[in-house]
């Protein structure tokens, strides 16, 4: 169970990194020439055609590289496993992550931070804990999960958490 969940967190990463990482394109792109000695050797298949690349890509590209540059060999070897399994993913489980991943980034700062809690909550739970939850969520009509759903939404939260 440990392992899918990982392959599931990395996914969700994976996707959060390619949906958001548009929203810091700039209009005109980035010029090979812009490029450090390290995204160059990264990008390299891309030389000839940097060009006509759309600008947004190659900033996702070059973001891509400056932080594949910085990664240790450990590092690379995790997101290569993490790539991977993204890659082996059905197509349809892509877009829904992809779309569940835009869900997520149109939420407040507020509800982010309450979802990001909720899931460190749900972490330090014991398996045999969190087991019984999704038994108890996967025997709920869609009317009883909507409502689950509204009521966590509006309880307060206790002070103290971080």
């Amino acid at each position: 169970m440990k392992v899918k969940s990982k392959v599931a967190r990395a996914t969700v990463a994976i996707a959060a990194l390619l949906i958001f990482g548009s929203a810091f394109a700039q209009t005109d792109g980035v010029s090979w020439g812009d490029l450090s000695d390290g995204q160059r050797e990264v990008l390299g298949q891309f030389e000839g055609g940097w060009d006509t690349l759309p600008a947004e890509r190659r900033e996702r590209l070059s973001k891509g590289a400056e932080r594949w540059a910085g990664m240790s060999r450990d590092e690379r070897r995790s997101a290569r496993d993490r790539f991977r399994s993204w890659q082996d993913l059905p197509a349809d489980r892509r877009d829904q992550i992809r779309e569940r991943a835009q869900l997520f980034k149109d939420l407040s700062p507020e509800e982010q931070d309450r979802i990001r809690q909720n899931y460190r909550d749900y972490r330090k739970m014991n398996r045999d804990r969190r087991q019984q939850l999704r038994d108890r969520f996967k025997r709920m009509t869609p009317e009883q999960r909507q409502h689950l759903r509204d009521r966590l939404s509006t309880r307060p939260r206790p002070r103290g958490r971080d």
